[in-house]
């Protein structure tokens, strides 16, 4: 009896142990991990400033993005999906976090009412990959299954969510259930040394399967043994949600990095001060995001503005990481200068983070009102007191619900079978956080600050 021995690539993952890939599942991807676009990844933290909460969550969105395209394949085999199928969802996995710019989420909060997003840049991404030279060197390393361009906008349209075709296989990419979410919730309750976002990847892999929606698409969807393990994995991402994700100093962290950027990009080409940095792509790219929220203030066509901005400053985007932002962080914090750039570089760079205040959402009114008394009274700058609502949704079952399959063929939306879900469902949480610069404000400031609102 003759047998064969399949041969995989192993890649090493402290989350799913020994990644393996077959050699041809190899060949797919190693294109796109080896091109410039994807090894920048390596250099953009996940979490953003969270290591400076959690000092474990130094982990990459390149780390992230290996881990994604890792499970997207380990659902389409499960599935019993082509290998066609197969390579478009790991693909996809692999480059939905392609556009992600340096400290990830936290850097898009340098645009005018957070305008322009991560996604946003990712199309520009992608269409580097579009190009002959890419196409044609992907596919002499797969000549027996090269890649079109058919194939291509197909992932493209996976990663953008607008696949409207085949559902199953956006569903892999971006859904309740996708292979995003079901890699990051363990992977970065790993490195936040926390167990908030555990549960049963294995089983629940196992639990997945085809069903027909009410319109006979086919989706992605569990059958019911795995009731269970759905409801430990959206409890786990409605408890990472509250303990990590919308932690407090971490968000007061973030925003001193936001306040850092713009008040840099003031100081340099408002003010016409730091000229020894003006030549750097940092600076360089603040500039435009300057230009671009005086005009976004006043636009009536923001899309056409955003459309402008994005291709017009995309190569300077592309070059930037977090080292270009720490390293600016670093140089303004060794200065002697008294100057809200410095004074916000110094509080970074040794971790001296605002006092974080929980505030019930009743008193948002109250809060606002204290904050504009506050402000007055001690003639705080913007970055030194500020308010913030963060709200979010574990599951929502009225829009597109994760779909159960029974040993009868009967196919029920999720919150149908599960109390716990359906109480979960639809049902808005929000954080609502005040943040003080203790250097500031006096202790007994702040206590009287929040006895007010008692």
């Amino acid at each position: 009896m003759k047998t064969t021995n399949k041969s995989f690539h192993i890649i090493k993952d402290p989350v799913h142990g020994s990644m393996q890939f077959t050699d041809e599942e190899n060949n797919w991807i190693k294109p796109f991990i080896d091109s410039p676009n994807f090894q920048r990844l390596r250099h953009i933290k996940q979490l953003g400033l969270g290591d400076l909460v959690f000092p474990g969550a130094v982990h990459t969105r390149f780390n992230h993005a290996l881990g994604c395209c890792y499970v997207a394949g380990q659902i389409a085999t499960k599935l019993n999906l082509t290998a066609r199928e197969r390579r478009v969802v790991m693909i996809a996995g692999l480059l939905h976090d392609i556009g992600h710019g340096p400290f990830s989420h936290a850097f898009e909060g340098i645009f005018y009412q957070s305008a322009i997003k991560h996604e946003d840049w990712t199309p520009l991404f992608l269409k580097e990959y579009l190009s002959t030279k890419f196409v044609n060197e992907f596919n002499k390393r797969n000549k027996s299954g090269p890649i079109t361009v058919e194939e291509l906008n197909l992932i493209k349209n996976l990663i953008m969510h607008k696949e409207q075709e085949k559902k199953l296989l956006a569903d892999i990419v971006s859904s309740q259930l996708d292979a995003d979410r079901l890699d990051y919730l363990r992977r970065d309750s790993h490195f936040c040394g926390v167990t908030y976002g555990v549960y049963d990847f294995q089983w629940l892999l196992h639990c997945m399967a085809i069903v027909e929606d009410k319109t006979k698409t086919l989706r992605l969807g569990i059958t019911e043994k795995g009731i269970g393990v759905v409801e430990q994995y959206l409890m786990a991402r409605r408890l990472m949600m509250h303990n990590v994700y919308h932690n407090g100093k971490k968000y007061a962290a973030e925003f001193l990095l936001t306040s850092f950027l713009k008040y840099l990009a003031k100081s340099v080409w408002e003010e016409g001060l730091f000229a020894e940095i003006k030549e750097k792509n940092l600076a360089k790219f603040l500039a435009a995001v300057t230009q671009f929220n005086h005009q976004a203030k006043t636009t009536k066509n923001i899309n056409s503005l955003k459309k402008s901005f994005l291709m017009s400053n995309y190569n300077l985007y592309k070059r930037l990481c977090d080292y270009d932002v720490f390293s600016m962080i670093r140089y303004f914090a060794g200065l002697t200068l008294k100057h809200p750039v410095v004074e916000i570089a110094e509080r970074l760079y040794s971790r001296r983070l605002p006092k974080i205040l929980h505030i019930d959402a009743e008193h948002l009114s109250q809060t606002q009102e204290l904050i504009a008394s506050l402000k007055k009274e001690k003639k705080l700058k913007p970055w030194q007191v500020s308010l913030v609502q963060l709200p979010h949704q574990s599951y929502v079952g009225s829009k597109d619900p994760i779909l159960v399959i029974n040993k009868k063929g009967r196919v029920k939306n999720l919150h149908d079978y599960s109390l716990v879900i359906s109480g979960l469902s639809d049902k808005e949480e929000s954080s609502c956080l005040v943040y003080l610069d203790k250097e500031a404000l006096s202790l007994n400031a702040v206590q009287t600050f929040y006895e007010k609102l008692s």
